[in-house]
């Protein structure tokens, strides 16, 4: 690939979706861009990239960054995240909002939906009496094949093998051929929507938990300021923000600062103190 082409990519990839690429990751680019020139019958990376410059095809373009951006997901992801969810974020939101009965959970950047159905299986699992509460949870993506994959819920053995507990695929997945689709109880209870978090996801109102885990490490410092700061406008004045084991929000955030004795939580400055002492 020509140098300029690469920079003209990174550059686009980089105003689409916030991705930032180094020359380091140009086999990338060909790797996930060349069974797009298959699919588009073009004449190699150099007839892709012409018509990505032209602009006029934004199917082509959508699909470009599509296959870029980054879709790793699996069933309970490092689980720590869903212990405290569990031990921790659920009692504290069950005995705030035992007036409302409401509870909003969004998890951005959801890839093929196995973080949400992580959370709709856990809340199965709890039991507790939730049947008088309304408790959404709203999965987003930039990806439409992907948010197309996570409505289904229709999974490989391969993805369904990665963190789940085979007691949970055998009592919420229905075997269909070789693929494996959760119960529609728990399709039913999670919502998928697109976005981008480049942009204002305002439209989708509060939140009291959000996860946006393993995202902003693909981000530069001052877009991954800029998507905190819009998260962090959403975030209830206590609720719970999951980042990434390997993301932070010194340097980046000043309105965000780490629960105490927590890991990969975060909350709101003024009440981080308010919810310790609350315990």
């Amino acid at each position: 690939m020509k140098p300029e082409d690469f920079d003209y990519l990174a550059r686009f990839l980089k105003e689409s979706s916030g991705l930032v690429l180094g020359q380091e990751k140009s086999y990338l680019l060909e790797s996930r861009l060349t069974p797009l020139v298959r699919k588009w019958g073009l004449s190699g990376l150099d007839g892709l990239i012409a018509e990505v410059r032209k602009g006029s095809n934004k199917d082509l373009r959508r699909e470009v960054v599509e296959a870029m951006t980054t879709n790793e997901s699996f069933f309970f992801r490092d689980n720590r995240p869903f212990d405290q969810f569990r031990d921790l974020v659920l009692p504290h939101l069950l005995k705030a909002r035992a007036s409302s009965r409401r509870m909003r959970i969004l998890c951005a950047a959801c890839s093929s939906g196995q973080e949400p159905y992580s959370l709709a299986m856990l809340l199965e699992e709890s039991n507790l009496n939730l049947k008088d509460w309304k408790i959404e949870i709203i999965g987003t993506d930039i990806s439409t094949e992907m948010l197309e994959k996570a409505k289904k819920g229709l999974y490989s053995q391969f993805e369904v093998q990665r963190g789940l507990p085979v007691k949970m695929l055998v009592k919420y997945f229905e075997q269909i051929g070789d693929r494996w689709q959760i119960a529609k109880v728990l399709r039913d209870r999670v919502q998928f929507r697109y976005s981008n978090l480049l942009e204002s996801t305002s439209e989708l109102g509060q939140f009291d938990v959000i996860f946006l885990r393993n995202v902003l490490i693909y981000f530069d410092q001052q877009t991954k300021s800029e998507v905190l700061t819009r998260i962090s406008k959403q975030l209830a004045p206590d609720g719970f923000l999951y980042l990434g084991g390997a993301e932070t929000v010194l340097g980046v955030s000043d309105r965000l600062q780490l629960m105490p004795g927590q890991r990969g939580i975060y909350c709101l400055k003024d009440t981080a103190k308010a919810k310790a002492a609350a315990g």
